[in-house]
């Protein structure tokens, strides 16, 4: 049970459990049969405006939290029942940034991990 990361490169497998893809576009180059994703839901993911902040370094990563964090309440209970389902199941956060430690789905993990009861 919990919440892990991946990113969409990496093959799935079978202890992923739930996977769920948390960027707005899907990653190039990965097929979405082979992606086995079970869920997409567009409002985890960073606006487009933010995410274009942030990849052009015109935000810096505490900025970038910030802002997502913000963005991130506005959906409270569309995402509560994924945090709900990480405390009865596998919940792989599924991204396509290069950089593992400093993207939106560490962000989202957090985030998802104070929603659960």
């Amino acid at each position: 049970m919990g919440i892990r990361l991946k990113r969409a490169f990496e093959a799935p497998e079978p202890d992923d459990g739930y996977r769920v893809l948390v960027d707005r576009l899907w990653p190039r180059g990965v097929a979405k049969a082979e992606a086995r994703i079970d869920d997409w839901p567009r409002e985890a993911a960073p606006s487009d405006a933010l995410r274009k902040a942030y990849h052009a370094g015109e935000l810096g990563w505490g900025a970038f939290r910030r802002r997502y964090l913000a963005e991130l309440k506005a959906h409270r209970e569309t995402l509560r029942p994924l945090a709900e389902r990480a405390g009865r199941e596998t919940v792989t956060l599924v991204f396509a940034a290069k950089d593992v430690r400093r993207n939106n789905a560490v962000v989202l993990r957090q985030y998802l991990a104070m929603l659960r009861p």
